[in-house]
């Protein structure tokens, strides 16, 4: 049996860009490793597709058995760059030579400033600002909320429907969808709202009338049930991810935050899953011109090692006493590095405009597909941030099983796909930036035949 590899035989982008199949999916070498997972792993750990890599880059991954499959799921969103792309490998080859940890709280080092520097200069709005670096989204977002109740000496925080957050304690209290992020885990943290989000396609008056109703529904519960005057933060993803990649009515954040700035509350975006040119901006919140006071990014920010951001408005984030904020990895140097590699790659290969036209090469073949086949009720997304929606063909009801008989079938033809959804009934699409034109057009044409056989 052959196998890929590539030149320099840790994979990265000289990997053979290619879809090749040589065993079934998965194969017995996977199917072995697998079960050696199940035997060491508790099933709570899930998994979608059980083939085990052994390199990737660009636009594939491969398995160990010499199987070659298109991503579109890039790691949900972490390995935008690539894996293994080269200036990332380079800046952590040279690092991890020279020191692995210090804790920067005990003896810090440069590239964790480099890194606040330049999350303070890219992101959103031209007020002076902060940034402190975490481990994982869900630390990241549970160090804002804490930062923005300390910073207002208030404790509500209001959170939208479908929204995803993460796993800790509070952040799954933040997170809507019970099955299978909150069963279970309970009692949840307190002093947690949600609030109707702007979701257009299930919106029951219809799309047009989305933003001012749902803004307005929003903005009267929280007046109402939860009193303005006493709630910290209002968190919200500009494009909720987990939830099933739901792009709010046009004019709904704006409306959020305008409520936010004349009540005194800390609007928090939650770009965990939509930064670092997912979606074609740099930033989801540029999209409608929305300045963040918070905004926590992860994900795509490293390249695939962990790390997060806090970055945030000097003012707020000064407001935290000495010691208040850390932890013993945040920032860790073979992260910074990492991260310092992903920004360089952004900007030298345009990544942010490689998203956009990821998108709208995407969005028109699928808009095309949806008019063939009624199972796919809708399709939404920006850059190389897109998903379908399918329906019982004829009604707006959820059609969970459909989408994940499509994910099979995609996954048996080689093409990595991720499913989503408040109702799991949502197929999203998350190719590396870099993926090449040929991998991008094959992985729709058999996304397209999935859906037609299905």
């Amino acid at each position: 049996m052959s196998t890929v590899t590539s030149t320099a035989g840790q994979g990265g982008p000289s990997l053979p860009q290619e879809r090749r199949l040589v065993t079934e999916i998965p194969g017995p070498r996977s199917r072995e490793l697998f079960a050696r997972k199940q035997a060491a792993v508790p099933p709570g750990i899930g998994t979608t597709l059980p083939v085990f890599v052994t390199h990737a880059g660009g636009g594939v991954v491969v398995d160990a058995d010499g199987n070659s499959l298109i991503d579109f799921g890039s790691g949900i969103a972490v390995t935008g760059v690539g894996n293994a792309a080269p200036r990332v490998v380079e800046r952590v080859r040279r690092q991890v030579a020279d020191f692995t940890h210090t804790c920067f709280m005990v003896t810090p080092y440069e590239s964790y400033v480099r890194v606040a520097e330049e999350l303070n200069r890219i992101t959103p709005g031209d007020h002076e600002k902060r940034t402190f670096l975490l481990n994982s989204g869900a630390e990241a977002v549970e160090n804002a909320v804490k930062v923005a109740r300390h910073a207002t000496g208030r404790q509500a925080v209001v959170v939208f429907e479908h929204g995803y957050h993460g796993r800790t304690l509070l952040t799954m209290t933040l997170t809507a969808k019970n099955m299978p992020y909150k069963h279970g885990f309970g009692p949840f943290a307190p002093e947690v709202y949600r609030v109707p989000l702007a979701y257009p396609f299930r919106w029951p008056t219809g799309p047009e009338n989305c933003a001012e109703e749902a803004a307005a529904q929003a903005i009267d519960t929280i007046t109402k049930e939860i009193g303005a005057g006493n709630v910290a933060a209002v968190v919200i993803e500009p494009i909720a991810g987990e939830g099933g990649f739901i792009e709010p009515a046009r004019g709904f954040l704006p409306a959020i935050l305008e409520f936010c700035r004349r009540n005194g509350i800390v609007f928090i975006a939650d770009e965990v899953q939509t930064g670092f040119s997912r979606t074609g901006d740099l930033f989801a919140c540029e999209h409608e011109g929305i300045v963040p006071d918070i905004i926590v990014t992860a994900k795509g920010i490293a390249g695939g090692l962990p790390l997060a951001a806090v970055t945030g408005r000097a003012e707020i984030l000064d407001r935290v006493h000495v010691g208040g904020l850390g932890g013993t990895y945040g920032g860790n140097p073979l992260a910074c590095e990492a991260a310092l590699g992903v920004l360089e790659t952004i900007e030298a290969e345009d990544l942010t405009g490689r998203a956009r036209r990821i998108g709208e090469t995407m969005l028109p073949r699928l808009r095309a597909l949806a008019e063939r086949n009624p199972v796919i009720g809708d399709v939404r997304g920006r850059g190389a941030m897109i998903a379908i929606e399918l329906v019982v063909p004829g009604t707006t009801e959820p059609h969970p099983t459909a989408a994940a008989e499509i994910a099979a079938r995609c996954h048996a033809e080689g093409l990595l796909v991720l499913t989503a959804g408040t109702y799991g009934n949502v197929l999203r699409f998350l190719p590396p930036l870099v993926v090449p034109d040929h991998l991008l057009e094959e992985g729709l044409a058999i996304l397209e035949k999935a859906v037609n056989e299905t």
